[in-house]
């Protein structure tokens, strides 16, 4: 089947993506119930940097960059290129070129299903970006695929116009049309964590502050001395 690349298609509102830009990746995954991560396997190859920006996505072939060539046209401002292959690939599809080209465009970074390159040129230009290897392993620019279509990471459907959240805890996806209603509810999460955490400075357990002293009689939980236990 031909591939297609799809200009302008609708995102969040820049708003909502600044707002969410505010949170890590556990309150915002936790604010949708658990779910949007998509991901163990995609780690940072920087720490301490956090990002957000609305999906350009991308489905390459193995070891074939050509439509990540294709999708710079395509990204703009405060966007963040997702790309993933047809099947498993660890090539190194993205390097410093590439970020050059999409910091110029205003592209807050990348977050690659696949291999990735030039680390330390990435890391000294501050151009963030998460992936599922490291590899030098070079490409070829043979096969069409596509731009701006749903793709599917982690088991997650990552479609253009979407929310990525990255940190160094992994990638978050919230939907485009969740980005308002996600960003509310991670501040709201936000500010009951402030409370906990003050509490816990403070000397208050979680077992007394969740109620899970509750949870543990119900699940028939005892308690018992070391003699107890040793006679």
């Amino acid at each position: 089947m031909p591939g297609m690349i799809v200009t302008n298609p609708p995102k969040a509102g820049a708003e909502h993506v600044e707002a969410l830009a505010g949170y890590g990746t556990a309150t915002v995954g936790e604010a949708m119930g658990r779910t949007g991560f998509l991901g163990t396997h995609l780690r940072p190859i920087q720490h301490g940097v956090r990002v957000a920006g609305t999906a350009v996505t991308v489905l390459c072939w193995p070891g074939d960059n050509l439509m990540i060539h294709a999708a710079v046209e395509q990204c703009g401002e405060g966007d963040i290129l997702v790309v993933t292959t047809t099947s498993p690939s660890v090539d190194g599809l993205f390097g410093e070129l590439f970020a050059t080209a999409l910091a110029h465009r205003g592209v807050r970074g990348v977050v690659l299903n696949t291999g990735i390159r030039d680390t330390a040129e990435l890391r000294a230009m501050g151009f963030p970006a998460w992936s599922a290897a490291v590899s030098p392993q070079g490409t070829v620019k043979a096969t069409g695929g596509s731009v701006n279509v749903p793709i599917v990471i982690g088991g997650q459907v990552v479609r253009p116009g979407d929310v990525i959240v990255a940190d160094d805890d992994g990638v978050v996806v919230v939907p485009r049309e969740r980005a308002r209603q996600t960003a509310e509810a991670s501040e709201a999460r936000e500010q009951k964590e402030t409370g906990a955490r003050a509490a816990f400075q403070h000397g208050q357990l979680g077992l007394d502050r969740y109620g899970l002293r509750e949870t543990l009689t119900r699940l028939g939980v005892t308690y018992h001395s070391y003699e107890e236990v040793e006679s």
